[in-house]
């Protein structure tokens, strides 16, 4: 009978931690609207900068991701919400 080889000890794999699943807030409440003209629940979905955060990080569906993003570029356009900040 052959012996199996044993394999050199390696350092153990480092996990990831497990994450809780990011919800869409606007799927669990369906109170919540996204409108261009409420620009103080669009500031949450806005870097410092004034870029859009995704939607990985966000936690939104893609619906409603979607419905952020337009109404983010409408409220930008009637000057609402900052394009960019300034930085010197």
């Amino acid at each position: 009978m052959k012996k199996q080889a044993e394999k050199p000890s390696t350092p153990e794999r480092k996990r990831k931690p497990f994450l809780r699943r990011k919800v869409c807030r606007f799927c669990t409440d369906k109170k919540l609207e996204i409108d261009y003209k409420n620009p103080k629940i669009l500031r949450f979905f806005i870097t410092e900068r004034g870029k859009i955060i995704p939607r990985r990080i966000s936690g939104n569906c893609a619906k409603h991701q979607r419905q952020i993003t337009l109404a983010i570029k409408r409220a930008r356009n009637i000057a609402l919400l900052p394009f960019t900040t300034v930085t010197k």
